[in-house]
């Protein structure tokens, strides 16, 4: 499914849940869905999605870097997410994805 038909509410009850990023060269990574917030909407057209934020966290071993990915989830199948390391901390790696 590509990310310009999902909206806030395809993940609102979705946190805690685990989305897997494959890779054909490697073992996949699970990310965890930590957040998932509604942003202040300036401008929405008529038939437009409210813009929401999404943080993963995932693995402390390596830092995925930034681009386009293949997750999959249980509920959702498989969705393509641009995801952006945000920040480390003992947990691990956090990743955002924003819908505008």
């Amino acid at each position: 499914m590509a990310a310009t038909g999902l909206v806030f509410e395809d993940f609102a009850d979705k946190v805690g849940q685990v989305f897997t990023v494959g890779f054909a060269d490697g073992p996949a990574v699970a990310l965890t869905l930590a957040e998932a917030e509604r942003l202040k909407a300036y401008h929405v057209p008529p038939d437009g999605r409210l813009p929401f934020s999404l943080i993963f966290l995932g693995p402390s071993e390596a830092t995925l870097p930034q681009r386009l990915y293949w997750l999959e989830q249980d509920t959702l199948g498989q969705i393509e997410l641009f995801l952006v390391p945000v920040g480390r901390d003992a947990r691990g790696v956090q990743y955002q994805s924003v819908f505008n």
